[in-house]
């Protein structure tokens, strides 16, 4: 018993620490997370209508600003940098009306490639809004360099002796396409002053997958020797929910390294970090729900590098630089390299890493160390939604599911708690018996457990086995953008969100809002009351310390998990009510006493005077 008690006071002190960490630390973010998707949706406007054609001339923002190379140091060629310029002070229609553009009309994007730079700087994603009411902006993945939060891809060329090569200050004309759209590529030209004629065709599939060609010529006399860099690039310092569930920043797949997760302030103190050259893999940054990264040509050896740049305007950079490739005078030849930008949904990305063969190109979605848990439920949660029609209805049928598979554990488990019920009276008269002798008490309880069979630790299984089951459904709801806006029924319109009602505003019915660590609504507390009374199922255990437990967790537990997914909670809940049908049933086919009503009937009882 002393070690049941152990474990009990260990979970109520995690319970504890838990609660005060989302008190004082995740509640606070949540809120300034809310306050900022509430000013962005104010202040963007009509961002949809800016598709036109026009860009900034934005190459003053990168004179003088060149990163050492990343490559082999012999020809001194190196990637542009960000630059020491400010940010203008405009507004993001004005930056994308500064110059020449191509527009790109996809069924899920809708943006322009920049001439100057031949960029991808300015990419709204339609089927997605800042906030869950469908007339909010556009999401705003990609951004000209001018702006404050300008974030873009570029592709050029570096080399001595070989001209002006393709880069960021490079003026591209139109030479076929005037719309990309899938199945309309547009191709760009330039012609140095060397007699090198580069053609660059961007093409565009259905989702979010560019595939950008460069055909190469070399009309001059001599061989030439290039080396290809591909860089995504993010200015300032980006908004994160600085949660340890997640990763946001940089991040890669290359090498002998393999996976790179770099937060933006890793990448900061460190100035630069470079791994190992690589043939295969891709790189590039990411948020919690979208993406931006590059993968090379295959089989081309590259230099990956993550930067930070402070020399007068901050910037991260995640970039590759490829070993020297030959055009022979009077040839030609192609270089090939993939860009993905936009959500992270799970069967795109799945499929464009076994369509392309890119290497462990999942791990663009941060599955975290129970993938092998994670993804199994995500693929069953995503399964049942395209039966039911309802991510909250698909959470409720895994739940069933999952206590189906660890029905024989539980099963054993509540069986050893119904053999517990019968032995208490036994129990009663060895502590009376022993009182004044602990060692002899706990020998004497360890032959009555041994001579009934009974594991007293069994009652904590149904608690450890959801533990993983908890953590890997809390991810799936955290990190997957399909269980973004994602709704139930009723008030509850986002199940990757808390639960916005609150009991101390009545839910709703008293005209002001309250503080979000006060926010503990319906579902929190049908939550609470479902562990109140699963915990009622059993005696009140006799030692104060446990007595205390049992009456405090489900408080704690319903104040802590309000601001937790919705869908998180309604699956604890429906997770309880089936765990007490279960217990009630194996109880009474054991023939033990349900405790239930009994204990709910005990709190209510005048509790007698010591003195009577």
């Amino acid at each position: 018993m002393d070690n049941n008690r152990n474990f009990l006071i260990t979970i109520a002190l995690s319970v504890l620490i838990l609660t005060l960490w989302q008190v004082f630390y995740m509640n606070p973010r949540i809120e300034a997370e809310r306050e900022a998707q509430e000013q962005a949706q104010s202040q963007s406007g009509t961002t949809t209508a800016q598709n036109g054609a026009t860009a900034p001339q934005d190459a003053q923002t990168l004179e003088g600003g060149t990163i050492p190379s990343a490559g082999d140091p012999q020809d001194g060629a190196s990637i542009p940098g960000t630059s020491g310029a400010g940010a203008a002070a405009q507004s993001r229609e004005a930056a994308l009306e500064a110059g020449d553009r191509v527009r790109i009309d996809t069924p899920r994007l809708a943006g322009s490639i920049n001439l100057t730079g031949a960029r991808l700087d300015d990419l709204l994603l339609k089927d997605y809004h800042v906030t869950v009411d469908q007339d909010s902006p556009n999401i705003e993945l990609l951004n000209p360099s001018a702006l404050e939060n300008g974030y873009y891809v570029e592709l050029g060329y570096v080399a001595n002796d070989a001209g002006t090569l393709p880069g960021a200050t490079t003026e591209w004309s139109v030479e076929e396409g005037s719309v990309l759209s899938p199945g309309n590529p547009v191709t760009l030209g330039y012609t140095n002053e060397n007699g090198l004629t580069f053609l660059r065709t961007f093409s565009v599939d259905d989702n979010y997958l560019f595939t950008i060609s460069d055909t190469i010529r070399n009309d001059a006399g001599d061989p030439v020797q290039l080396r290809n860099y591909g860089r995504t690039t993010r200015m300032g310092h980006p908004t994160t929910e600085g949660f340890y569930i997640l990763h946001e920043g940089l991040l890669g797949v290359t090498g002998e390294e393999g996976l790179q997760e770099l937060s933006y302030s890793s990448v900061e103190d460190d100035g630069e970090v470079q791994p190992s050259k690589s043939s295969d893999g891709w790189l590039g940054i990411t948020d919690k729900y979208w993406a931006v990264a590059m993968v090379p040509r295959a089989n081309e050896v590259f230099q990956p590098r993550y930067s930070y740049f402070a020399n007068g305007r901050d910037g991260f950079q995640a970039d590759f630089l490829t070993d020297p490739l030959t055009v022979a005078a009077g040839g030609e030849t192609t270089v090939e390299n993939l860009v993905f930008a936009g959500a992270k949904e799970v069967n795109i990305v799945d499929g464009y890493e076994q369509q392309y063969n890119i290497h462990q190109f999942e791990l663009l979605i941060d599955w975290g160390w129970f993938y092998f848990i994670t993804k199994p439920m995500f693929y069953l949660i995503d399964w049942l939604f395209r039966l039911f029609g309802n991510f909250g209805v698909a959470i409720l049928a895994t739940t069933v599911i999952v206590k189906l598979v660890f029905f024989p554990l539980a099963n054993k488990s509540y069986k050893s708690m119904a053999n517990m019920k019968k032995v208490q009276p036994a129990l009663l008269e060895i502590r009376e018996k022993y009182a004044d002798d602990k060692m002899k008490q706990q020998q004497a309880m360890m032959e009555l457990y041994k001579k009934e069979k009974i594991n007293p630790l069994a009652g904590c299984w149904p608690i450890l086995i959801q533990i993983p089951v908890f953590f890997a459904l809390y991810k799936v709801l955290y990190v997957t953008i399909e269980m973004r806006h994602a709704p139930f029924f009723g008030w509850i319109r986002d199940l990757a969100a808390p639960d916005p009602t609150s009991i101390f505003n009545l839910f709703g019915l008293l005209p002001y809002d309250v503080p979000s660590f006060l926010l503990v609504g319906v579902w929190p507390i049908i939550m609470g009351i479902t562990m109140f009374m699963q915990m009622r199922m059993n005696p009140t255990p006799p030692d104060p310390t446990q007595a205390m437990i049992f009456n405090w967790m489900p408080v704690v537990f319903t104040f802590m998990l309000a601001t937790f997914p919705a869908g998180l909670v309604i699956y604890w809940a429906w997770n309880n009510f089936l765990s007490i049908l279960q217990q009630g049933i194996i109880m009474k086919r054991q023939g033990a006493k349900i405790e239930l009503w009994d204990n709910l009937v005990g709190l209510f009882k005048r509790k007698p005077d010591p003195a009577e």
